[in-house]
């Protein structure tokens, strides 16, 4: 099955950040991520993330990965061709 979509993938970095008050670089440096790899996760540009990156996340920001990572099935863009 070949399929062409967009992913409804929100990530949500950026609101967890702000509630903990914790600057990019600061969070980059506390989950060993470079602040270029960081800022690609939070405006929603990267493609994948390990789950080791996510748990160290959720570590740092005291979240779950649910407060970060979130799923938007109503854009057209998600929808499959089959």
């Amino acid at each position: 099955m070949k399929g062409n979509f967009d992913m409804g993938i929100i990530v949500n970095l950026d609101v967890m950040m702000a509630k903990r008050k914790i600057s990019l670089s600061e969070l980059a440096q506390k989950v060993d991520l470079t602040a270029t790899n960081l800022s690609i996760l939070k405006t929603g540009k990267a493609k994948a993330i390990r789950f080791s990156t996510l748990e160290a996340i959720c570590q740092v920001l005291e979240c779950q990965p649910g407060d970060i990572l979130e799923y938007d099935n109503t854009k057209e863009e998600n929808t499959i061709i089959k």
